[in-house]
């Protein structure tokens, strides 16, 4: 079988959110299988600067470098559309050629696959910046015989990002006018690039099981609903992976002390270590919640901005990293100068800080209002920090009463009162070590994820 990756990103060569991390995952995983995988993403300014990593220049526009035993990792090439600071914004939002650079991503994939001669079996596109993929596979390549065989999977990552642009900008795709329809890329009079992928793909999946159901209502789907509804019988959802060689306890360089599920109880020296970080009173007894993530209403911190002062008078700490809408970062700074010895807030993203938190903290809370797979909640687990979720999403399909605490009404009260149990359980000096250890017994490798995704390969090869 042979799989042609297309993505917008990837580690360890660009990265802004989970997308990056799947794209890096997955091939791997595939590669092990006994599968024949490649992956063909855009040469921005920040890939050649990854150390240890040797580029060959394979044609005009065209650069090779190699990721696991032999996986190759071809980059598309263009000055003028990737050599830039960011991947997709500026500080002023996005790039207004946005179209234009991924529209000309799009079809030089499918051009450097002919031109190094890889009959690919699947073409897996992720998100809407290779969402034109599948689109010109069955237009503008329909009666090209080297793509004769192949099939097209879309992943939706999250459906919130659609790639929207002004009507007029449509002949930069370079499709013909007739597919300016309701039918097809129109969206609102508007072009919309995620809906041509989910149309024209073989076969669409979500990030996790429950969000391939959520994202076909209205809640949820972001206007898209119906078009997945049409196309139900052809939508799944795998979870994602963690990278466990990344996120153990055991191993971890960043951590105060090691530990694992058999050595536990080296996880209080962890909570010392954060307590001392954040300037908080040294106390083993005093629950401790942990939070990194991006500061948005996305991730629950409309409600959290809402419950904060009630959460922070139960005699509890809170550590929080993280950087997004300058609302809550502007309430989670007067909440710090409210509470110097509950709250402690770091802005921006520093990794060691995430490791110590994440081994250091009681709780994890991540009450998102949606959540496609989410890492956070895995992360923790392995750490044996217990996570606080509202029910959606990935958090619905993997925290569970035996490993987590999770709300179903998405309000501040619920909220508020699923931290009250929280802290009533880890005073339960018999029924809080197995909470932990359930959680840290809990297995989402990326493996188990890899075999799923080789057997829906299978399912659209034999469709």
């Amino acid at each position: 079988m042979k799989i042609a990756i297309c993505a917008s990103e990837m580690v360890p060569f660009a990265k802004t959110g989970g997308l990056a991390d799947v794209a890096g995952a997955l091939p791997l995983v595939l590669e092990k299988k006994g599968i024949d995988v490649i992956v063909v993403m855009p040469a921005y300014a920040c890939v050649k600067k990854v150390k240890k990593i040797k580029f060959k220049k394979i044609s005009a526009g065209v650069s090779c470098a190699f990721i696991g035993k032999k996986i190759p990792v071809y980059f598309i090439e263009n000055e003028e559309y990737f050599n830039r600071d960011s991947l997709y914004t500026t500080k002023n939002g996005d790039y207004p050629d946005n179209l234009d650079r991924f529209a000309y991503f799009s079809h030089r994939a499918l051009s450097v696959l002919k031109e190094i001669d890889f009959h690919a079996d699947i073409i897996h596109c992720h998100d809407w910046q290779t969402a034109l993929v599948p689109v010109y596979l069955k237009t503008v390549y329909a009666g090209d015989p080297f793509f004769k065989q192949t099939k097209s999977v879309f992943t939706i990552h999250n459906i919130g990002y659609q790639g929207l642009f002004l009507k007029e900008e449509f002949p930069k795709t370079g499709l013909d006018w007739n597919l300016f329809s309701m039918e097809t890329l129109e969206f609102f009079n508007k072009v919309n690039i995620l809906k041509g992928g989910i149309i024209f793909s073989d076969v669409i999946n979500t990030v996790s099981p429950t969000y391939s159901r959520e994202i076909q209502t209205k809640e949820f789907g972001f206007g898209l609903e119906g078009v997945l509804q049409k196309r139900r019988d052809s939508l799944f959802g795998i979870l994602n992976g963690l990278d466990y060689d990344i996120w153990n306890p055991a191993t971890d360089e960043y951590i105060a002390k090691r530990y694992s599920a058999d050595k536990a109880e080296d996880k209080s020296k962890n909570k010392a270590y954060l307590q001392k970080l954040c300037g908080f009173p040294v106390k083993d007894t005093t629950p401790l919640i942990g939070i990194v993530s991006r500061l948005a209403q996305q991730k629950g911190f409309d409600i959290i901005a809402e419950a904060i002062d009630e959460v922070c008078r139960m005699n509890i700490q809170l550590v929080i990293l993280g950087a997004g809408d300058a609302k809550y970062q502007q309430v989670l700074e007067q909440m710090m100068k409210k509470y110097p010895k509950n709250i402690s807030l770091s802005l921006g993203f520093n990794d060691p800080l995430a490791h110590a938190i994440y081994a250091g903290s009681d709780f994890f809370l991540m009450p998102s209002h949606y959540e496609p797979c989410g890492l956070g909640q895995m992360i923790s687990f392995r750490y044996g920090t217990i996570p606080i979720v509202f029910r959606t999403g990935g958090l619905a399909d993997t925290v569970t009463e035996k490993n987590g605490f999770i709300f179903d009404e998405y309000s501040k009260e619920a909220l508020v009162s699923t931290i009250k149990n929280a802290v009533v359980s880890f005073k339960d000096k018999k029924k809080w070590p197995r909470i932990v250890r359930n959680a840290m017994n809990e297995n989402f490798s990326w493996d188990a994820a890899g075999e799923k995704y080789k057997d829906l390969y299978n399912k659209v090869l034999s469709s």
